[in-house]
C-alpha cells in the first residue's frame, strides 16, 4: 500500500531501524537520533546488469514524498536508458567539481573579491582559518552538495579543542561564503544559517590589561630593563605611549612616521575601520623612534621581522617579550594597553570623544558615524604628550598629578 503524506509524518522509529515501503522500489528509512527525535531518509532499490543497489533520495522533511516519488521517477527512466544512477550522480560531481563549482574555489573567489576591503591581518586569518579548518574536510565538495551537519562536524572539531569563538568565526565565515554562492549562482541556500544555536555562546572576554596605576609603574620599570631584542624592546616601550592596536603597531613603516609634525598617519588600509589615523607622538615617542631608526631605518618597517626586512615583525613577539618579563596571558597582551588607556584616560576626566577618536573605535551613533581622522586633533595632541608625562610620572614614581588637570592647567 502506497505511503501517504500523514503516515511519513508520523512514522516513530522502534528499537531498531524501520523501513515503510510506498511503491516502485521506494521506501522511508526512519530511524532515531542521539537526541531521540527521528531520522528520516528516502531510500531507492533497483536493479541493473543483475545487481541489487540502493540510491539516498534526500532526507524528510527537506524532500517530501512528492519530491521522493519525483526523483525516483526520474532514476528509474536513467536505469530503462542502461545507466547506474549512483555512478551517474558521481560523475555529475565530478564534473562540477572540475568546473570549479567547489567549496573552496568559490572561497578563494569570495576572499579574492572581499579582501581589499580587510586589513592585511584580518584578511589572513580568514585565508588561514579556512585552509586549517575548512579546507581538508569539505573544499573539494561541490558547494551546493554541503549540508548543515557537515558544517557544524567542523564547528565541533574546533570547539573540541577548546576554541569556542573561533568554531562560531568559521560557521559565520563559512554563511558568508554560502551567500557569495547564492549570489552568483552556484548554490541555492546557506546551510550555515540552520545552524544558529548549534554551539554553546562565546563568553564575552576583555582583553587582559592592568589599570591599577601601582602595578603600571613596574611594568613600564621592566620594559625599559628589556633584555632581549633591541628592536623588541622599543616595539614594547613604544606600545603604551600610541595604544594603537597589535597589528597596527607591528606594521608601521617609516613612510608614515612624520618627525617635524609629531605624528604618525596610518592609511585607510591598515586600519580596522579603513580610514586613516591620526597618532600624535609625544616626546618620549619621539625619542624611541629615534633610537630606532638606525637600526631599522634603511628598511620599510619600523619593526621588521628578524628573518627579512620585506616582512614585519611577528603577531606573537610583543606578547612574547611580556611573557619574558613574566608577565602571563591573563595578566596583560599587547592589545591590553589600549584598554590601560582608555580607562585611566577616562578616569583622569579627559574628553570621552576625544579618547574614542584616538582609540580609533567604531562609532556606535549613527548621527556621528561620518568619520573625520583629524577631529579633536588639538585635544588629542595635548592628551597624549600629558599621557606620556603620566607614564614617565608612573615609572619614577614621582606624585601623580591628574592627567586632565596637568594638560590644561
Amino acid at each position: 500500500m502506497p505511503l501517504t503524506d500523514i503516515a511519513v509524518r508520523n512514522a516513530k522509529p522502534g528499537e531498531k531501524k524501520i523501513r515503510l515501503r510506498d511503491e516502485r522500489g521506494l521506501f522511508l528509512e526512519v530511524s532515531a537520533g542521539k537526541d531521540g527525535k527521528p531520522r528520516k531518509w528516502w531510500r531507492f532499490r533497483y536493479k541493473l546488469n543483475g545487481r541489487e543497489n540502493m540510491l539516498s533520495l534526500g532526507v524528510y522533511p527537506d524532500v517530501t514524498l512528492k519530491d521522493a516519488r519525483d526523483r525516483r521517477d526520474e532514476t528509474r527512466r536513467l536505469i530503462s536508458q542502461g545507466i547506474d544512477p549512483a555512478q551517474a550522480r558521481k560523475s555529475a560531481k565530478t564534473e562540477e567539481a572540475e568546473n570549479g563549482e567547489t567549496f573552496e574555489r568559490i572561497a578563494r573567489e569570495w576572499w579574492a573579491k572581499f579582501q581589499p576591503t580587510w586589513t592585511e591581518e584580518h584578511g589572513g586569518q580568514i585565508l588561514r582559518r579556512l585552509e586549517l579548518n575548512v579546507f581538508p574536510w569539505i573544499g573539494s565538495r561541490p558547494i551546493k552538495d554541503i549540508t548543515a551537519p557537515e558544517i557544524l562536524k567542523l564547528a565541533r572539531r574546533i570547539e573540541s579543542r577548546g576554541a569556542l569563538e573561533m568554531a562560531h568565526r568559521t560557521i559565520q565565515g563559512c554563511g558568508q561564503i554560502f551567500r557569495y554562492g547564492i549570489a552568483t549562482g552556484r548554490c541555492e541556500r546557506n546551510p550555515a544559517a540552520d545552524l544558529r544555536g548549534a554551539l554553546p555562546p562565546v563568553k564575552e572576554k576583555h582583553h587582559p590589561s592592568i589599570t591599577d596605576p601601582k602595578a603600571i609603574a613596574p611594568l613600564l620599570r621592566a620594559m625599559d630593563a628589556y633584555q632581549g631584542s633591541p628592536i623588541t624592546g622599543c616595539a614594547l616601550r613604544l606600545a603604551p605611549l600610541v595604544f594603537v592596536r597589535p597589528g597596527e603597531l607591528r606594521h608601521a613603516e617609516w613612510a608614515e612616521i612624520n618627525i617635524e609634525a609629531k605624528e604618525w598617519r596610518i592609511p585607510g588600509h591598515k586600519m580596522k575601520m579603513r580610514e586613516q589615523h591620526i597618532v600624535p607622538l609625544a616626546r618620549q615617542a619621539l625619542v624611541i623612534i629615534e633610537e630606532l631608526h638606525p637600526l631599522t631605518g634603511h628598511g620599510k618597517y619600523l619593526f621588521p621581522s628578524m628573518r627579512t626586512l620585506d616582512r614585519p615583525m611577528s603577531e606573537n613577539t610583543v606578547n612574547g617579550a611580556l611573557r619574558r618579563l613574566g608577565y602571563t596571558k591573563d595578566e596583560l597582551t599587547g592589545h591590553g594597553f589600549r584598554s590601560m588607556a582608555s580607562t585611566l584616560l577616562n578616569e583622569q576626566g579627559w574628553n570621552r570623544d576625544a579618547i574614542e577618536r584616538q582609540l580609533a573605535h567604531a562609532e556606535r551613533d549613527n548621527i556621528r558615524a561620518a568619520y573625520n581622522y583629524a577631529e579633536f586633533l588639538p585635544e588629542r595632541r595635548k592628551m597624549m604628550q600629558a599621557w606620556a608625562d603620566y607614564l614617565d610620572s608612573l615609572k619614577t614614581g614621582a606624585k601623580v598629578t591628574p592627567l586632565f588637570q596637568e594638560a590644561t592647567g
